[in-house]
């Protein structure tokens, strides 16, 4: 299945955009899911029909969902409450009715990704459009699965759930209560549930598309965003400049308006796939507003981000890893080896990777930022790299 993540700065007009390129590929035959996480209903004024928390059609072909954060948290902590009982219990705590309970924050961004993994595994459409928060909100919710498996390997190891006929004798010895089965069964729950979404977010017919309109915040936020989506590894499709003035128009229109359009869009051209949308004079509503918005199709998904290692022992006594990072300063960069991964600072984004099995047996011995990719340099170490014969 084909997806589409669609996001951009705040007042870009992503919801619309979202709602339009859904429409339009509806209208060619494809069976198409919009989805939304946000808790207005901005993508029902956009398609002209309410959406709400359970799949409805909006025009022949596409279904719209709005799925409901408060309804899924709510059914999440009884769950939790049920199978804690035990612990809940010996606290002295009191359990909390669903009547009473409101989502904390991050339950939409959880209840959207639960929502896109929902609809990838379901396997009834052919495209799904996602209409993301604004970025940079956007990219913590794309990296937020890897980071709760690290988190969750790391507090919880895996490996350690071999020792479970040893928990109770290990528990006298220690003189406290060993974590109980169903921590470790809840941390597995959550691990594959993450692993399926993060699967759907680095999927190969996955990608971003962005949408700002041109001028100098829409340009400080396209260079912003493209370099957080390149740290992660994510993929950008298009950048949809939204509501381009036309050359000749109404007198109205500033004429420094125009300047800036201009240049922004030009500037734009030298990085990306720009495809422009024009202004409408007025808000976009219903499917003829829709209809109206030369919004870009769905071309076949661009090669996936690729960050190689390169050997050049023979030549340089080095390994070199690639990190294409277009877009990115040197004084923004960081670089801090933690055992196995490597902690990678670009600008005001940060991304723990685990390093390729190859160079967890090197040590760094360098890095330099050139034609918009990071190539770090691994030195072997003696002691660790297999010695010829």
């Amino acid at each position: 299945m084909r997806t589409i993540l669609i996001t951009g700065p705040g007042g870009s007009g992503r919801t619309t955009v979202a709602a339009a390129t859904a429409l339009r590929a509806a209208g060619a035959g494809t069976r198409t899911l919009v989805l939304s996480g946000d808790r207005t209903d901005a993508l029902g004024a956009a398609l002209g029909t309410p959406t709400g928390s359970d799949p409805r059609s909006a025009a022949p072909g596409l279904t719209a969902w709005r799925p409901d954060p408060a309804a899924r948290f709510r059914d999440d902590l009884t769950a939790f409450q049920d199978r804690a009982t035990g612990v809940l219990d010996l606290l002295g705590a009191a359990r909390l009715d669903p009547e009473e309970v409101t989502p904390l924050p991050g339950a939409e961004e959880l209840s959207l990704l639960r929502a896109l993994r929902d609809a990838a595994l379901a396997e009834r459409h052919d495209l799904l459009v996602v209409d993301l928060p604004p970025a940079p909100r956007a990219l913590d919710l794309l990296a937020l699965p890897e980071e709760l498996r690290r988190y969750l390997r790391r507090l919880l190891p895996p490996e350690r759930q071999a020792a479970r006929a040893l928990r109770p004798v290990l528990g006298r010895l220690a003189g406290v209560p060993m974590p109980a089965e169903w921590l470790y069964e809840t941390a597995a729950r959550w691990d594959v549930e993450l692993a399926a979404v993060e699967a759907v977010v680095r999927d190969r017919a996955t990608t971003v598309r962005l949408v700002a309109e041109p001028g100098p915040a829409g340009t400080d936020a396209v260079h912003t965003t493209a370099l957080g989506l390149a740290l992660h590894g994510l993929r950008t499709d298009a950048l949809v400049a939204n509501r381009v003035l036309p050359e000749t128009g109404p007198e109205t229109w500033p004429t420094g308006l125009l300047a800036q359009q201009r240049k922004a869009l030009a500037d734009w051209r030298q990085s990306y796939d720009v495809r422009p949308v024009a202004h409408l004079g007025r808000d976009p509503r219903g499917a003829d507003d829709l209809a109206a918005l030369a919004v870009p199709g769905v071309d076949a998904a661009p090669d996936p981000v690729e960050w190689p290692v390169t050997d050049r022992i023979a030549e340089d006594g080095v390994l070199v890893w690639h990190l294409p990072l277009p877009g990115a300063i040197r004084d923004d960069l960081d670089l801090v080896r933690r055992g196995d991964e490597l902690v990678v600072t670009a600008g005001p984004f940060r991304r723990i990777v685990p390093l390729p099995s190859a160079l967890r047996r090197c040590t760094v011995a360098g890095a330099a930022l050139r034609d918009g990719a990071l190539r770090i340099r691994f030195a072997p170490d003696p002691q660790l790299w297999p010695r010829e014969r």
